[in-house]
């Protein structure tokens, strides 16, 4: 019998670069002029809220960048935020296309983003082809590593925990998802990932 009933993969930093990262922020905020300092004090509380689902983008626009009058758009602001994503060198897009096309168990995303990044990455990159679900913080209003999240994601996806595994590059969210019963890898590489599904049966 196949191992799992369901694999989660998180989407930065395992599939695409993290997209709005701390380092994609300040290669953005030079070209705008926007001061870093001042950006990211303003920027960590609104970004929680924004990745939740529970402000939009303009409202995440409006407190973090366009409080004062701006020579830019917010049009032109989240064009440059969508073009921080790539797909991540030595990712494990491959492997899930793999999984895809076994069909052996459902697939589906668990990943903390914002509603309009989440729209842009998923369609840029092709992303629902591959999964049956996407519990995505936007989605939930909920985010890893919060316990409630994997309790919220357990009852929605409605299969034993010990049968769902979770492939992440953040440690805090594996040590989460094994807290409330699922498996998980902390992804590091693809090749790494291949010897770790291997061991599991899954590959």
């Amino acid at each position: 019998m196949f191992p799992f009933d369901v694999i989660l993969f998180d989407i930065g930093g395992v599939l695409l670069t993290n997209g709005w990262d701390r380092r994609e922020r300040g290669v953005v905020l030079d070209r705008f002029g926007i001061d870093r300092a001042v950006f990211e004090g303003r920027h960590r509380e609104a970004y929680r809220a924004w990745e939740r689902g529970v402000i939009p983008l303009e409202t995440y626009l409006d407190s973090t960048v366009f409080y004062e009058p701006r020579t830019f758009t917010h049009d032109e602001f989240f064009q440059a935020i969508c073009a921080g994503s790539q797909l991540l060198p030595d990712g494990a897009l491959g492997i899930l296309q793999e999984l895809a096309a076994s069909d052996r168990c459902m697939l589906g995303a668990m990943n903390n983003e914002a509603r309009e990044t989440n729209a842009f990455r998923f369609q840029q990159f092709e992303l629902n082809q591959y999964f049956q679900v996407i519990l995505s913080s936007c989605f939930l209003h909920l985010r890893k590593p919060d316990l409630a999240m994997f309790h919220r994601s357990l009852d929605l996806l409605g299969r034993p925990a010990e049968r769902i595994l979770l492939i992440d590059d953040r440690e805090e969210n594996t040590l989460a998802a094994v807290e409330v019963g699922m498996k998980a890898i902390r992804f590091e590489n693809a090749e790494g990932l291949r010897r770790d599904l291997d061991s599991l049966g899954v590959l």
